[in-house]
């Protein structure tokens, strides 16, 4: 008979170490030990070489056959910084909250399904734990080397559930069915340098790239649907390496990001802000890198049966949203419909970051209530 381990003892022991993106400090062993025990089988990964690497990932699968239900995280977390009011790798537990680095995002929501599918251990169909150590990094050894393993073996999931925080107020407030997609962009405008007083003798970039930025910033991308918000254009940086006062600069730069809904597709976008800047100057240098493309998992048999297990053990009824970041979701997308729920996410990347005891048990109680709704 197996021992479920107590999902806040596990995610205190996870807390423990130190694995801030890419370093693992014996964190997948734990998971590997305790799953083992439940009777999966293990495997490591190790991808990648540094600096972003190498990477330790996780794949455990217990069963065979349909109907076969995923569950997504990482136990990689950010830097801790400073300020905290104890030591972020040394769990505390304070006034009813597991206090350490990677509480919320994501040790104790991974603690909670391995801890549920512990007590659960006779089901039909797969179960599957897909636990990357590079979430929170660069992500290029993390989910999509799993994801190539996963093929490789021709194992496909039907169902993923990414343990993702994403409880806003309360537990099971928010599931998240969608993302947006992410594409960051440089653009270089190029003049010719020169002195302030002789400015038909040089070309001044910067007022050509505020042009740039000018029509970007009033070009409407879409007005959103019935998932998504509106896509927005943010200029993050503007640059000009010059601090003499007297000198017309040769180069000016700047940065920007687009988030974008499931009506574009990143290649599509770049394309037409590309048009957008030749059009103002032709010369101009744009570069551009898609992190992941928009989707959406339509309302059906996973968010139906995730927001049940939710209404039950909480009386909540979830709604379902696509705000927030992106997360490895957007690479899981591309096996099977995939939904993220998880903790309050209030705290998650800040100093104290802390997650409620009750929560972190009832979080694992809703996970086996999952399980036993796909696989039971």
């Amino acid at each position: 008979m197996t021992i479920a381990p107590d999902p806040v003892d596990l995610a205190a022991r996870l807390i423990a170490c130190k694995s801030v993106t890419p370093s693992d400090d014996g964190a997948m062993n734990i998971m590997a030990d305790a799953l083992k025990s439940a009777g999966f089988t293990v495997h490591l990964l190790t991808k990648g070489q540094a600096p972003d690497g190498p990477v330790t990932n996780l794949i455990a699968i217990r069963g065979e056959g349909y109907p076969h239900l995923a569950y997504a995280g990482h136990s990689d977390v950010v830097p801790a910084g400073q300020g905290w009011s104890s030591d972020p790798f040394t769990p505390t537990i304070k006034d009813g909250y597991l206090v350490g680095r990677g509480a919320v995002d994501m040790k104790s929501s991974v603690a909670a399904f391995i801890a549920a599918a512990s007590r659960y251990t006779e089901h039909k169909g797969t179960l599957s734990l897909l636990i990357t150590g590079d979430e929170e990094g660069p992500a290029t050894f993390g989910t999509p080397a799993i994801i190539e393993w996963l093929n490789e073996q021709s194992i496909k999931p039907d169902y993923c559930l990414v343990g993702e925080p994403t409880s806003v107020e309360r537990l099971g407030d928010t599931v998240k069915n969608g993302r947006r997609g992410s594409v960051n962009m440089w653009i270089e405008v190029e003049g010719i340098q020169g002195h302030v007083a002789y400015p038909d003798r040089a070309c001044n970039p910067i007022p050509v790239l505020a042009r740039i930025i000018s029509d970007l910033e009033s070009w409407v991308l879409d007005k959103g649907d019935q998932w998504f918000q509106p896509s927005n254009l943010e200029v993050t940086s503007i640059e000009c390496d010059n601090k003499a006062t007297n000198v017309i600069p040769a180069l000016a730069k700047a940065q920007l990001n687009i988030r974008f809904n499931a009506l574009h597709k990143g290649a599509e976008l770049v394309d037409s802000l590309k048009k957008r800047v030749a059009a103002i100057d032709p010369k101009a240098r744009v570069k551009a890198a898609i992190s992941g493309e928009a989707f959406v998992t339509e309302e059906g048999v996973l968010t139906d049966t995730i927001s049940a297990a939710i209404a039950k053990n909480t009386g909540i009824t979830p709604s379902l949203s696509t705000s927030g970041g992106t997360s490895d979701a957007r690479f899981l997308t591309k096996l099977c419909p995939v939904v993220e729920f998880g903790l309050v996410n209030a705290t998650m990347h800040k100093v104290d970051e802390k997650a409620s005891v009750e929560d972190i048990r009832q979080l694992s109680r809703i996970d086996e209530d999952i399980i036993k709704s796909f696989l039971g």
